[in-house]
Parts: C-alpha cells; sequence; structure tokens
C-alpha cells in the first residue's frame, strides 16, 4: 500500500472515531451509568423505608434463588421467584412461537403480492404501533374481560351459558404479548422474503416437491436471519414485559417485569429488585449472544 493510500485510510479511521464519539459518549454517561448503579445498589442492604444503606452484603443476591424460613432458618429455593422466572421464560418462548405461527405466513403473504400493493399491507401491520402501548392492551381486556366482545358473542350462539374466565390468566398475557409483539416478528421475517429470489421456488415445484418441502428445503432456510431476527426481537421484550402482564394479568400473573417494579416498590428491597434486573440483563444477554452466533453462521455458510 502506497504512502497516500494509507494516509487516506487512517485519515478515514479517524472521522469514523470522531462521527461515533457523540453515540459512544450518550452509551457510556446513559446507559453504562445507571447500569453501574444498579450493580452497586445489588450488593448493598436494604433500607428500612425504602432505599440502600451503604453497608456491602450479598444478600440480594443470595436471595434471588434462595431464602432462609424465619423460623427455622432452614435454607430453601426462593419457590416465588422460581415460579416467575418460568412463567416468564414459558410465556415469552409461547408468545415468540405464536408470533411465527401468525407472523411467517403473513410475512410470505405480503411478499409474495405485487410491488405497488406491499406497502399499503406494511403500513395495516405499522398502524398498532400508532397507538400507545397502554391502550392496545386495555382493547384486548375489553375483549377478553367477563362481559366483553368474546364472552358475549359465545353466550349470544349459545355455546355457553355464563362467562369464561378469560381475563386475568396467562392466556390473556399469551394473547395479549402475541398481539402487542406480532408486528416485530412480520418485519424482519418479510425483509428477508423480499430478498427471496422466488425462482428458487419455482425450481422446487419443477423438481416434484411438495409445498411442504419447498417450504422446509427452499424458503424456510433462505429467510431464517429473518426467523432469528423475529423470534429474538420477540423474545427478548416479552422477558422484561410490564404493562400487558399488569393489565391482563391482574396482578395474579407477575412477570419479571412485574417482580421487579415490586421489589422496588411496595417492599422497598431496591438491592433484591437491583439483583433481579441484572439477572433478567444477563438473561437477555444470553439471548443476544445465541442471536449473534445464529446470524454469523448462516452468513458463514452463505458464504461458502
Amino acid at each position: 500500500m502506497s504512502d497516500a493510500a494509507l494516509h487516506r485510510a487512517r485519515a478515514e479511521r479517524r472521522t469514523r472515531r470522531l462521527l461515533l464519539a457523540p453515540s459512544m459518549l450518550i452509551l457510556i454517561f446513559a446507559a453504562s451509568g445507571p447500569l453501574l448503579i444498579v450493580l452497586i445498589y445489588s450488593f448493598l442492604t436494604p433500607g428500612a423505608y425504602g432505599g440502600v444503606e451503604w453497608e456491602f452484603s450479598a444478600q440480594a443476591w443470595f436471595n434471588v434463588v434462595a431464602e432462609r424460613d424465619f423460623f427455622t432458618e432452614e435454607l430453601t429455593f426462593a419457590d416465588a421467584h422460581l415460579s416467575v422466572f418460568w412463567r416468564s421464560f414459558k410465556l415469552s418462548l409461547i408468545t415468540c412461537i405464536l408470533c411465527l405461527i401468525v407472523g411467517f405466513p403473513t410475512a410470505y403473504f405480503i411478499a409474495t403480492r405485487p410491488a405497488g400493493k406491499r406497502d399499503m399491507w406494511m403500513l395495516l401491520i405499522m398502524i398498532p404501533f400508532w397507538t400507545n402501548l397502554l391502550i392496545r392492551t386495555f382493547a384486548i381486556m375489553e375483549l377478553i374481560r367477563n362481559e366483553g366482545t368474546v364472552n358475549t358473542i359465545l353466550i349470544g350462539l349459545g355455546i355457553i351459558d355464563e362467562p369464561i374466565q378469560l381475563l386475568f390468566t396467562e392466556f390473556a398475557i399469551l394473547v395479549g404479548m402475541t398481539y402487542v409483539y406480532l408486528p416485530l416478528m412480520i418485519l424482519p421475517i418479510y425483509a428477508s422474503m423480499e430478498r427471496l429470489d422466488f425462482n428458487l421456488v419455482e425450481a422446487g415445484y419443477d423438481l416434484y416437491a411438495t409445498r411442504l418441502q419447498v417450504l422446509r428445503k427452499v424458503i424456510f432456510p433462505l429467510v431464517k436471519p429473518g426467523v432469528v431476527a423475529g423470534s429474538i426481537l420477540v423474545f427478548v421484550p416479552c422477558l422484561g414485559a410490564y404493562v400487558t402482564p399488569r393489565v391482563l394479568g391482574g396482578g395474579t400473573q407477575l412477570m419479571l417485569g412485574n417482580l421487579i417494579e415490586l421489589q422496588f416498590g411496595q417492599l422497598r428491597n431496591w438491592p433484591l429488585g437491583a439483583a433481579l434486573s441484572l439477572t433478567l440483563l444477563v438473561v437477555v444477554m444470553v439471548a443476544l449472544i445465541f442471536y449473534v452466533r445464529a446470524v454469523g453462521k448462516e452468513e458463514t455458510g452463505h458464504g461458502h
């Protein structure tokens, strides 16, 4: 490389660093700063009326998964916390699967429309994002409450004699989160399908492949990065969801976000709330690492 080219390369790297500097400063002070405070709080002692006392203690981290009996001092698992962790993981995973089941054919339908009509369909998908999350959640609540639309129709048709308890259940949370996060599944899958060469699909049919074989052997492998991205975009926010479980779960079906808020609010145990927050962060980081590795392997495979 000539001296002039080397000088240009160094100048370009210097320019990129300068352009990245504002965003890096924002990340350091606006994201890493509060995260550091939460980390410090997780190793302190809870105050009598909220807040913290500046005495080192790892009790909060201990209480994330274990607890001592108040009378016998016997060490047991923190069943309530573990139950919330399991419910959060289970509902997030099922929501992700439901969004994939609905989102994949929806994205395929939009991608196979004439180019001039795709924007209209995508606009319909994006419209719910223009409405506040709380309003959308209350709309679902209106549909599934005992005197809501669903029960009224079922009673009117004579299918049931009295309302079915749908609200304040895990089913209600699943319905709400699937509705809220479905666009986050459709968008990345559609982005992958839009770049799909449908001549490959026609080639599969020419080779006497069935529709299911074309889906499994041709379409799905090519749009897998979009499926992985959509799954992460749905799964991660579901783990920390607060509004939807709070409204549709009625406070009886707690998820991680609700448990964290409970510690900082009514229970006034800030160190435990901080420890639970960081535990959630670790789970999210594991999911993101999985996403990066999956996409990296996919790109490596395509490169070969």
